[in-house]
């Protein structure tokens, strides 16, 4: 059985987030998909059923947990698709609870995915406990169904910053609700403006099997809505300001979908003895 390795968000080897990829006509056992993302430890393993040459299914698993929405790793399986399984440009991720992603492949090899918004809401009666996360101020504080987010004062400040694992952590402990969101098991985003992008962004999920997300697809699907509408525009181009970094181009579409888009470079095709 192959898997693939794929940098996500760059079009450079070593940069952006690697995502494994694996593609089946069944769906492999759930434990045996776990162990397989236990053993990869990226940040991400996706699992792709292949249903016909346009519409497939798709899991995500850290090392840990399976979780509900990935987005480099989507980026990750739409790039071996293309390569390997079809010759369409366009094709649809089923995906239980959030319904159908449609990606397109431009001629230069841009992907874009069309997801639905996960709109955040600021909040003022946020946890005590994140005061505690990262060693910079915040000016603001956010919330979405994926996580808390902290827009800081300025994109030093999110460059900078040292966050606190083992508190950050304790988020898996922690719930908010209000008339508008109700969230449990959150991760952590930080972000700013930024001069030469138009916004920046790091993520943290320890709790989760991820210390810090290289880059992070999905949470731009509640980055950029925020960022549209402090800078009055609905294409951004955003940077995730990890140690390899990662450059996602964002467009609010209407209706409560958003286009997120960059490019894949394969790493590695590897053979899976099991």
């Amino acid at each position: 059985m192959k898997m693939y390795q794929v940098d996500a968000f760059t079009t450079e080897l070593f940069k952006g987030n690697p995502a494994a990829v694996v593609v089946t006509n069944e769906w492999l056992e759930d434990d045996l998909m776990q162990n397989i993302a236990f053993e990869n430890n990226l940040a991400e393993t996706a699992f792709v059923r292949v249903v016909d040459d346009t519409n497939y299914e798709i899991r995500w698993f850290t090392p840990k947990v399976e979780v509900d929405f990935c987005g480099h790793a989507t980026l990750a399986s739409s790039f071996v698709l293309f390569k390997d399984y079809t010759a369409q440009k366009t094709i649809q991720f089923h995906v239980k609870d959030l319904g159908i992603f449609v990606v397109t492949q431009d001629d230069d090899g841009k992907i874009r995915m069309n997801f639905p918004v996960r709109e955040p809401v600021q909040i003022d009666d946020y946890p005590e406990l994140l005061n505690e996360l990262v060693d910079v101020p915040f000016e603001a504080v956010y919330v979405n169904p994926q996580a808390f987010i902290l827009v800081c004062k300025s994109a030093e400040d999110v460059k900078r910053a040292q966050p606190n694992f083992e508190k950050i952590a304790q988020l898996a402990h922690v719930s908010y609700k209000s008339t508008a969101i109700t969230a449990a098991d959150l991760d952590l985003a930080i972000t700013s403006a930024e001069q030469s992008y138009d916004y920046i962004a790091r993520y943290f999920a320890p709790h989760k099997g991820i210390n810090e997300d290289p880059v992070t697809g999905s949470m731009h699907t509640g980055l950029a809505p925020l960022w549209a509408k402090k800078l009055n525009k609905t294409a951004l181009t955003a940077y995730q300001a990890s140690a390899r970094g990662g450059i996602l181009h964002c467009e609010l579409k209407g209706e409560g979908r958003i286009e997120v888009a960059g490019y894949g470079k394969l790493y590695m095709i590897a053979e899976l003895y099991l």
